[in-house]
């Protein structure tokens, strides 16, 4: 589909090609409604009763950008399997925890979650631009921004301010940079006033779902609170397009890293090939491969999860065939402290390959 999706979209909403590049009219402009939906992509193959039900519990929305990427009307395409409802998302979960990490329980204030002694992440917003199917944190969608912004931010200030151990401070959500400019800048402001707060991060799949969002304005504004960190999501190959590869060119140039944490997803990205052309793809726009996380069993992403020895026999041919600078982390997160489990330690062939050469060692078992 691709440009005529594009065109198609266009003629839908009246809109110019100048609407297109602008964020605003990208974010007002989301698909929320399975009706919108099946007049942009024709018809479709979902059950719309049992998808109606998904929505009343995980609610849609689709920037239009993003909806363009969808190359086919089926739930194989990649780009429509990770924002297009599915009834699998309630009708298989079982019992499965909403909360698989156990974030709430380590929230000293309403939506800090304080998991490490060194950092901790401040979920600033419920709202994101793309509502992604396989996301861990879903169960948050339908309570969005409850929380009064102001008061929320108080409280985790205040939290911050009381624990000088913290050092580093993640600013994800939902997704921050749903807010305008002005009220990024200020929570940006109000973090870096801390004294003992040394490194900012932002999570953000902006540059993959409306890529228009990453402005010139807004690279100044970040660029004025380094040492801060950028970190993306890019699951597929079809995700790296000119407009995203130039939102990451924009990000780097004003001097912020752009890291990338893929997620293994079922009939997305676990198959080698694609997983590679992924990773490459991201090296050539100069954006880290970082990691890439084996999917959380929370409740309505079931369908996503693989078999986490199929991942390691797939990142094994990619560790054997590929630079190091193409290579993220294959980890498990885990609740509590635990953190990141590296997969990799699971390898047959790693496990074989370092016996091989204990001789590298003082002592080896």
């Amino acid at each position: 589909m691709g440009l005529i999706m594009k065109k198609t979209i266009l003629s839908y909403f009246k809109a110019s090609a100048k609407d297109w590049r602008d964020w605003h009219w990208q974010f007002r402009n989301r698909v929320t409604h399975l009706e919108t939906l099946e007049n942009l992509l024709g018809k479709t193959d979902f059950n719309k009763v049992k998808s109606e039900t998904v929505t009343s519990v995980y609610p849609m929305a689709i920037t239009p950008y993003y909806l363009s990427l969808i190359q086919s009307n089926d739930i194989n395409d990649p780009v429509h399997a990770q924002c297009v409802p599915d009834p699998r998302e309630i009708y298989h979960s079982g019992k499965v925890a909403e909360d698989p990490l156990e974030e709430d329980s380590h929230m000293p204030v309403p939506r800090l979650v304080h998991r490490y002694a060194d950092r901790c992440l401040a979920m600033v917003t419920e709202t994101c631009a793309t509502y992604c199917r396989h996301c861990n944190r879903k169960r948050f969608w339908s309570q969005s921004n409850k929380l009064n912004l102001k008061t929320r931010i108080h409280s985790m200030i205040n939290y911050l301010n009381a624990s000088p151990q913290i050092r580093e401070v993640i600013i994800s959500g939902g997704d921050p940079l749903t807010f305008d400019d002005k009220t990024l800048e200020k929570l940006l402001a109000s973090l870096k006033a801390i004294p003992h707060i040394e490194i900012l991060r932002i999570g953000s799949r902006i540059p993959v779902v409306m890529p228009m969002r990453i402005t010139k304005e807004l690279c100044l504004i970040l660029k004025r609170y380094r040492p801060l960190w950028f970190n993306t999501q890019f699951n597929h190959p079809n995700e790296i397009t000119t407009e995203s590869a130039r939102a990451c060119q924009m990000l780097l140039e004003a001097g912020i890293p752009v890291s990338n944490q893929s997620v293994l997803l079922k009939g997305v990205n676990d198959s080698a090939p694609v997983m590679k052309n992924l990773l490459y793809g991201l090296q050539k726009i100069s954006v880290r491969p970082y990691y890439l996380f084996h999917c959380d069993p929370a409740k309505g992403c079931t369908h996503f999860r693989t078999d986490p020895q199929a991942g390691v026999i797939m990142m094994e041919k990619i560790w054997k065939q590929s630079s190091g600078l193409a290579l993220p982390q294959y980890v498990l997160d885990v609740p509590g402290r635990a953190g990141k489990i590296p997969l990799n330690v699971l390898s047959k062939a790693i496990k074989n390959d370092l016996k091989k050469n204990k001789h590298f060692f003082d002592k080896f078992k």
